[in-house]
Protein backbone atom coordinates (compact mmCIF):
# COMPACT_ATOMS: atom_id res chain seq x y z
CA UNK A 1 0.00 0.00 0.00
CA UNK A 2 1.43 3.39 -0.97
CA UNK A 3 2.62 5.44 1.98
CA UNK A 4 2.25 2.54 4.44
CA UNK A 5 5.23 1.40 6.48
CA UNK A 6 5.93 -2.15 7.60
CA UNK A 7 7.73 -2.92 10.86
CA UNK A 8 10.94 -3.37 8.84
CA UNK A 9 10.81 0.34 7.99
CA UNK A 10 11.01 1.31 11.67
CA UNK A 11 14.35 2.88 12.54
CA UNK A 12 15.83 1.63 15.81
CA UNK A 13 18.80 2.98 17.75
CA UNK A 14 20.56 -0.04 19.37
CA UNK A 15 21.72 2.07 22.33
CA UNK A 16 18.05 2.55 23.29
CA UNK A 17 17.55 -1.21 23.78
CA UNK A 18 18.65 -3.58 26.50
CA UNK A 19 19.14 -7.34 25.93
CA UNK A 20 19.21 -10.01 28.63
CA UNK A 21 21.54 -12.95 27.79
CA UNK A 22 20.81 -16.16 29.70
CA UNK A 23 23.20 -19.13 29.43
CA UNK A 24 24.92 -21.38 31.95
CA UNK A 25 28.04 -21.63 29.78
CA UNK A 26 30.25 -18.61 30.51
CA UNK A 27 31.97 -18.75 27.09
CA UNK A 28 28.62 -18.44 25.31
CA UNK A 29 27.63 -15.50 27.50
CA UNK A 30 30.93 -13.68 26.82
CA UNK A 31 30.66 -14.27 23.07
CA UNK A 32 27.09 -12.99 22.85
CA UNK A 33 27.88 -10.11 25.19
CA UNK A 34 30.77 -9.01 22.98
CA UNK A 35 28.61 -9.17 19.86
CA UNK A 36 25.81 -7.16 21.47
CA UNK A 37 28.13 -4.49 22.85
CA UNK A 38 29.86 -4.07 19.49
CA UNK A 39 26.43 -3.45 17.97
CA UNK A 40 25.82 -0.82 20.70
CA UNK A 41 23.08 -2.72 22.57
CA UNK A 42 22.82 -2.54 26.34
CA UNK A 43 23.51 -5.95 27.91
CA UNK A 44 22.47 -7.79 31.07
CA UNK A 45 23.50 -11.39 31.80
CA UNK A 46 22.21 -14.30 33.85
CA UNK A 47 23.66 -17.80 34.33
CA UNK A 48 20.52 -19.71 35.34
CA UNK A 49 16.73 -19.65 35.22
CA UNK A 50 16.08 -18.16 38.65
CA UNK A 51 18.52 -15.31 38.05
CA UNK A 52 16.99 -14.73 34.61
CA UNK A 53 13.48 -14.31 36.05
CA UNK A 54 14.77 -11.93 38.75
CA UNK A 55 16.71 -9.76 36.31
CA UNK A 56 13.91 -9.73 33.74
CA UNK A 57 11.52 -8.49 36.42
CA UNK A 58 13.88 -5.89 37.89
CA UNK A 59 15.70 -4.65 34.77
CA UNK A 60 12.83 -4.82 32.19
CA UNK A 61 14.98 -5.76 29.16
CA UNK A 62 13.62 -5.21 25.66
CA UNK A 63 14.63 -8.70 24.48
CA UNK A 64 15.84 -11.99 26.03
CA UNK A 65 18.31 -14.42 24.45
CA UNK A 66 17.51 -17.59 26.36
CA UNK A 67 19.46 -20.86 26.38
CA UNK A 68 17.23 -23.94 26.45
CA UNK A 69 19.44 -26.62 28.02
CA UNK A 70 20.37 -25.35 31.50
CA UNK A 71 20.71 -27.22 34.81
CA UNK A 72 17.78 -26.82 37.18
CA UNK A 73 15.18 -24.78 35.35
CA UNK A 74 15.17 -25.22 31.55
CA UNK A 75 14.77 -22.35 29.13
CA UNK A 76 11.25 -23.52 28.30
CA UNK A 77 10.30 -23.38 32.01
CA UNK A 78 11.83 -19.93 32.36
CA UNK A 79 9.87 -18.69 29.35
CA UNK A 80 6.62 -20.12 30.75
CA UNK A 81 7.11 -18.30 34.06
CA UNK A 82 8.05 -15.03 32.33
CA UNK A 83 4.87 -15.18 30.22
CA UNK A 84 2.84 -15.51 33.44
CA UNK A 85 4.29 -12.33 34.96
CA UNK A 86 2.50 -9.04 34.36
CA UNK A 87 5.79 -7.14 34.07
CA UNK A 88 7.55 -9.67 31.82
CA UNK A 89 4.89 -11.30 29.63
CA UNK A 90 5.39 -8.88 26.72
CA UNK A 91 9.21 -9.26 26.52
CA UNK A 92 10.11 -11.13 23.30
CA UNK A 93 12.24 -14.25 23.74
CA UNK A 94 14.68 -15.76 21.26
CA UNK A 95 15.69 -19.30 22.22
CA UNK A 96 19.34 -20.19 21.68
CA UNK A 97 19.44 -23.96 21.37
CA UNK A 98 21.47 -26.90 20.16
CA UNK A 99 18.24 -28.88 19.79
CA UNK A 100 17.36 -29.38 16.14
CA UNK A 101 14.32 -31.65 16.42
CA UNK A 102 11.23 -29.82 15.03
CA UNK A 103 9.29 -30.99 18.10
CA UNK A 104 11.67 -29.04 20.34
CA UNK A 105 11.30 -25.94 18.18
CA UNK A 106 7.50 -26.23 18.34
CA UNK A 107 7.73 -26.71 22.12
CA UNK A 108 9.68 -23.45 22.34
CA UNK A 109 6.94 -21.54 20.53
CA UNK A 110 4.32 -23.19 22.73
CA UNK A 111 6.15 -21.87 25.81
CA UNK A 112 5.98 -18.30 24.49
CA UNK A 113 9.12 -18.04 22.40
CA UNK A 114 9.13 -15.53 19.55
CA UNK A 115 12.04 -16.97 17.57
CA UNK A 116 15.02 -19.34 17.88
CA UNK A 117 18.68 -19.54 16.86
CA UNK A 118 20.55 -22.82 16.54
CA UNK A 119 23.92 -23.48 18.17
CA UNK A 120 26.58 -23.01 17.00
CA UNK A 121 25.07 -19.70 15.98
CA UNK A 122 25.96 -17.55 13.01
CA UNK A 123 26.71 -13.93 13.93
CA UNK A 124 24.86 -12.39 10.97
CA UNK A 125 21.82 -14.59 11.56
CA UNK A 126 21.49 -13.84 15.26
CA UNK A 127 21.95 -10.09 14.74
CA UNK A 128 19.27 -10.12 12.03
CA UNK A 129 16.83 -12.01 14.26
CA UNK A 130 17.50 -9.62 17.14
CA UNK A 131 16.90 -6.58 14.94
CA UNK A 132 13.70 -8.19 13.60
CA UNK A 133 12.30 -8.65 17.12
CA UNK A 134 13.33 -5.17 18.24
CA UNK A 135 11.69 -3.61 15.19
CA UNK A 136 8.49 -5.36 16.26
CA UNK A 137 8.97 -3.98 19.79
CA UNK A 138 9.50 -0.47 18.40
CA UNK A 139 6.42 -0.76 16.18
CA UNK A 140 4.29 -1.94 19.10
CA UNK A 141 5.48 0.97 21.25
CA UNK A 142 4.67 3.45 18.48
CA UNK A 143 1.16 2.00 18.24
CA UNK A 144 0.71 2.19 22.02
CA UNK A 145 1.87 5.83 22.10
CA UNK A 146 -0.42 6.72 19.22
CA UNK A 147 -3.30 4.92 20.92
CA UNK A 148 -2.65 6.80 24.18
CA UNK A 149 -2.56 10.09 22.27
CA UNK A 150 -5.80 9.17 20.48
CA UNK A 151 -7.51 8.26 23.74
CA UNK A 152 -6.43 11.60 25.25
CA UNK A 153 -7.73 13.43 22.17
CA UNK A 154 -11.06 11.58 22.38
CA UNK A 155 -11.32 12.38 26.10
CA UNK A 156 -10.55 16.07 25.46
CA UNK A 157 -13.11 16.12 22.63
CA UNK A 158 -15.79 14.61 24.86
CA UNK A 159 -14.94 17.14 27.60
CA UNK A 160 -15.36 19.96 25.07
CA UNK A 161 -18.65 18.52 23.76
CA UNK A 162 -19.91 18.19 27.32
CA UNK A 163 -19.09 21.83 28.16
CA UNK A 164 -20.67 23.11 24.93
CA UNK A 165 -23.82 21.02 25.37
CA UNK A 166 -24.16 22.02 29.03
CA UNK A 167 -23.67 25.73 28.36
CA UNK A 168 -26.09 25.81 25.40
CA UNK A 169 -28.78 23.64 26.97
CA UNK A 170 -30.07 26.24 29.40
CA UNK A 171 -30.52 29.21 27.00
CA UNK A 172 -31.93 26.93 24.30
CA UNK A 173 -34.35 25.48 26.85
CA UNK A 174 -35.57 28.99 27.68
CA UNK A 175 -36.01 29.80 23.99
CA UNK A 176 -37.90 26.53 23.48
CA UNK A 177 -40.32 27.32 26.32
CA UNK A 178 -40.92 30.80 24.93
CA UNK A 179 -41.68 29.42 21.48
CA UNK A 180 -43.98 26.77 22.96
CA UNK A 181 -45.87 29.53 24.76
CA UNK A 182 -46.18 31.66 21.63
CA UNK A 183 -47.46 28.76 19.54
CA UNK A 184 -49.91 27.83 22.27
CA UNK A 185 -51.25 31.35 22.82
CA UNK A 186 -51.33 32.84 19.32
CA UNK A 187 -53.99 32.05 16.75
CA UNK A 188 -53.13 31.81 13.09
CA UNK A 189 -55.51 34.69 12.32
CA UNK A 190 -53.56 37.01 14.63
CA UNK A 191 -50.24 36.78 12.78
CA UNK A 192 -51.18 35.45 9.37
CA UNK A 193 -50.76 31.99 7.86
CA UNK A 194 -47.15 32.41 6.69
CA UNK A 195 -45.91 33.89 9.96
CA UNK A 196 -47.71 31.25 12.00
CA UNK A 197 -46.23 28.46 9.88
CA UNK A 198 -42.76 29.98 10.34
CA UNK A 199 -43.32 30.16 14.10
CA UNK A 200 -44.42 26.52 14.24
CA UNK A 201 -41.44 25.45 12.13
CA UNK A 202 -39.05 27.37 14.38
CA UNK A 203 -40.62 25.81 17.45
CA UNK A 204 -40.18 22.34 15.95
CA UNK A 205 -36.53 23.10 15.11
CA UNK A 206 -35.95 24.29 18.67
CA UNK A 207 -37.34 20.98 19.94
CA UNK A 208 -34.99 19.05 17.66
CA UNK A 209 -31.99 21.15 18.71
CA UNK A 210 -32.81 20.77 22.39
CA UNK A 211 -33.08 16.99 21.98
CA UNK A 212 -29.78 16.93 20.08
CA UNK A 213 -28.03 18.89 22.83
CA UNK A 214 -29.56 16.70 25.52
CA UNK A 215 -28.40 13.58 23.67
CA UNK A 216 -24.93 15.06 23.17
CA UNK A 217 -24.63 15.86 26.87
CA UNK A 218 -25.71 12.37 27.91
CA UNK A 219 -23.54 10.70 25.27
CA UNK A 220 -20.42 12.55 26.41
CA UNK A 221 -21.18 11.80 30.07
CA UNK A 222 -21.55 8.13 29.17
CA UNK A 223 -18.20 8.14 27.31
CA UNK A 224 -16.51 9.94 30.20
CA UNK A 225 -17.97 7.50 32.73
CA UNK A 226 -19.92 10.23 34.51
CA UNK A 227 -23.44 9.02 33.78
CA UNK A 228 -24.55 6.66 36.51
CA UNK A 229 -27.53 4.33 36.35
CA UNK A 230 -29.86 5.41 39.17
CA UNK A 231 -32.51 2.71 39.42
CA UNK A 232 -35.81 2.97 41.23
CA UNK A 233 -39.14 1.16 41.32
CA UNK A 234 -41.87 2.76 39.20
CA UNK A 235 -44.84 2.01 36.98
CA UNK A 236 -43.69 1.75 33.36
CA UNK A 237 -47.20 2.49 32.06
CA UNK A 238 -47.40 5.74 34.00
CA UNK A 239 -43.96 6.81 32.77
CA UNK A 240 -44.92 6.12 29.13
CA UNK A 241 -48.19 8.02 29.44
CA UNK A 242 -46.37 11.11 30.72
CA UNK A 243 -43.80 11.11 27.94
CA UNK A 244 -46.39 10.57 25.19
CA UNK A 245 -48.54 13.39 26.54
CA UNK A 246 -45.57 15.76 26.47
CA UNK A 247 -44.72 14.76 22.89
CA UNK A 248 -48.27 15.16 21.56
CA UNK A 249 -47.81 18.87 20.81
CA UNK A 250 -44.71 18.21 18.69
CA UNK A 251 -46.56 15.51 16.74
CA UNK A 252 -49.49 17.86 16.11
CA UNK A 253 -47.13 20.59 14.85
CA UNK A 254 -45.86 18.06 12.32
CA UNK A 255 -49.44 17.13 11.28
CA UNK A 256 -49.05 13.64 12.70
CA UNK A 257 -51.59 11.80 14.82
CA UNK A 258 -50.07 9.97 17.80
CA UNK A 259 -51.86 7.43 19.99
CA UNK A 260 -50.96 5.44 23.09
CA UNK A 261 -52.26 1.87 23.30
CA UNK A 262 -51.55 0.13 26.60
CA UNK A 263 -52.67 -3.48 26.96
CA UNK A 264 -51.06 -3.98 30.36
CA UNK A 265 -53.60 -4.77 33.07
CA UNK A 266 -52.73 -2.88 36.25
CA UNK A 267 -49.22 -1.70 37.07
CA UNK A 268 -46.12 -2.66 35.08
CA UNK A 269 -43.59 -2.47 37.89
CA UNK A 270 -39.96 -2.11 36.78
CA UNK A 271 -36.68 -1.37 38.51
CA UNK A 272 -34.76 0.94 36.19
CA UNK A 273 -33.41 4.45 35.64
CA UNK A 274 -36.55 6.44 34.88
CA UNK A 275 -34.67 9.33 33.26
CA UNK A 276 -32.93 6.94 30.87
CA UNK A 277 -36.21 5.27 29.92
CA UNK A 278 -37.84 8.65 29.28
CA UNK A 279 -34.89 9.56 27.04
CA UNK A 280 -35.36 6.30 25.11
CA UNK A 281 -39.07 6.91 24.52
CA UNK A 282 -38.56 10.58 23.57
CA UNK A 283 -35.85 9.70 21.07
CA UNK A 284 -37.88 6.92 19.48
CA UNK A 285 -40.89 9.24 19.11
CA UNK A 286 -38.72 12.04 17.72
CA UNK A 287 -37.27 9.53 15.27
CA UNK A 288 -40.76 8.41 14.23
CA UNK A 289 -41.82 12.04 13.67
CA UNK A 290 -38.69 12.69 11.63
CA UNK A 291 -39.45 9.83 9.23
CA UNK A 292 -43.23 10.34 9.03
CA UNK A 293 -45.12 12.24 6.35
CA UNK A 294 -47.85 14.85 6.91
CA UNK A 295 -51.10 13.23 8.11
CA UNK A 296 -49.18 10.11 9.13
CA UNK A 297 -49.73 8.19 12.36
CA UNK A 298 -47.53 7.10 15.23
CA UNK A 299 -48.69 4.41 17.66
CA UNK A 300 -46.95 3.85 20.98
CA UNK A 301 -47.94 0.32 21.99
CA UNK A 302 -47.23 -1.14 25.43
CA UNK A 303 -47.61 -4.82 26.30
CA UNK A 304 -46.17 -7.26 28.82
CA UNK A 305 -45.57 -10.95 29.41
CA UNK A 306 -44.43 -12.69 32.60
CA UNK A 307 -40.86 -11.42 32.33
CA UNK A 308 -40.80 -8.02 30.65
CA UNK A 309 -42.75 -5.00 29.52
CA UNK A 310 -42.39 -4.15 25.83
CA UNK A 311 -42.75 -0.74 24.21
CA UNK A 312 -43.23 -0.39 20.45
CA UNK A 313 -43.06 2.96 18.64
CA UNK A 314 -44.66 2.35 15.26
CA UNK A 315 -44.92 4.84 12.42
CA UNK A 316 -46.42 4.82 8.93
CA UNK A 317 -43.53 6.77 7.46
CA UNK A 318 -40.94 6.18 4.78
CA UNK A 319 -39.52 2.95 6.23
CA UNK A 320 -36.17 1.44 5.38
CA UNK A 321 -34.87 -0.68 2.55
CA UNK A 322 -33.49 -4.13 3.54
CA UNK A 323 -29.94 -2.80 3.06
CA UNK A 324 -30.48 0.24 5.31
CA UNK A 325 -32.30 -1.88 7.88
CA UNK A 326 -29.36 -4.27 8.04
CA UNK A 327 -26.96 -1.33 8.39
CA UNK A 328 -29.12 0.16 11.14
CA UNK A 329 -29.19 -3.12 13.07
CA UNK A 330 -25.44 -3.58 12.92
CA UNK A 331 -24.05 -0.03 13.11
CA UNK A 332 -23.07 1.75 16.32
CA UNK A 333 -24.69 4.88 14.86
CA UNK A 334 -26.80 5.49 11.79
CA UNK A 335 -27.96 8.65 10.06
CA UNK A 336 -30.50 9.16 7.33
CA UNK A 337 -32.38 12.14 5.91
CA UNK A 338 -35.93 12.59 7.23
CA UNK A 339 -39.10 13.27 5.28
CA UNK A 340 -38.61 17.03 5.69
CA UNK A 341 -34.90 16.82 4.75
CA UNK A 342 -33.90 16.82 8.42
CA UNK A 343 -30.34 15.75 9.10
CA UNK A 344 -29.54 13.55 12.07
CA UNK A 345 -26.47 12.95 14.22
CA UNK A 346 -27.08 9.28 14.93
CA UNK A 347 -26.65 9.96 18.66
CA UNK A 348 -30.31 9.33 19.54
CA UNK A 349 -30.43 5.71 18.48
CA UNK A 350 -26.99 5.04 19.93
CA UNK A 351 -28.14 6.42 23.28
CA UNK A 352 -31.30 4.31 23.15
CA UNK A 353 -29.30 1.14 22.63
CA UNK A 354 -26.86 2.01 25.42
CA UNK A 355 -29.59 2.97 27.88
CA UNK A 356 -31.70 -0.12 27.15
CA UNK A 357 -28.67 -2.32 27.72
CA UNK A 358 -27.69 -0.48 30.91
CA UNK A 359 -31.18 -1.22 32.28
CA UNK A 360 -31.06 -4.93 31.46
CA UNK A 361 -33.34 -4.75 28.42
CA UNK A 362 -33.26 -5.52 24.72
CA UNK A 363 -33.92 -3.46 21.60
CA UNK A 364 -34.91 -4.53 18.10
CA UNK A 365 -36.25 -3.02 14.87
CA UNK A 366 -38.62 -3.94 12.05
CA UNK A 367 -39.14 -1.82 8.96
CA UNK A 368 -40.49 -2.00 5.43
CA UNK A 369 -39.69 0.61 2.82
CA UNK A 370 -42.74 2.74 2.00
CA UNK A 371 -44.81 1.34 4.87
CA UNK A 372 -43.10 2.44 8.06
CA UNK A 373 -40.98 1.22 10.95
CA UNK A 374 -41.38 -0.25 14.41
CA UNK A 375 -38.78 0.27 17.13
CA UNK A 376 -39.14 -2.02 20.15
CA UNK A 377 -37.47 -2.20 23.52
CA UNK A 378 -38.10 -4.37 26.56
CA UNK A 379 -37.38 -3.84 30.25
CA UNK A 380 -37.53 -6.68 32.81
CA UNK A 381 -40.55 -6.66 35.11
CA UNK A 382 -40.08 -6.96 38.83
CA UNK A 383 -41.15 -10.30 40.30
CA UNK A 384 -44.52 -10.00 41.93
Amino acid sequence: MDGAKSFSDVEINPSDYKILIVDDVKTNVLLLQTMMKRANYGVITASNGEEAITKATEEAPDLILLDVMMPGMSGFEVSGKLKEGAATKEIPIIFVTALSDPKNIVEGFEHGGNDYVSKPFNMAEIMTRIRHQLELVASRRIILRQNDALQRAIHDRDELYSVIAHDLRSPLGSMKMSLDMLVGCLEQEQVGEDMYELLVSTDRTADELFTLLDNLLKWTKTNLGRLNVVKQHFDFSEMIAGVVENMMALARMSNIEMTLNNSVAGRAEVYADIDMLKTIVRNLIMNAIKFSYDNGTIAVNVSADEDAVVCEVKDTGMGLSPEKLEALRNAASFTSEGTRKEQGSGLGLQLCRNFVQMNGGKMWIDSEQGKGSSFYFSIPLQNK
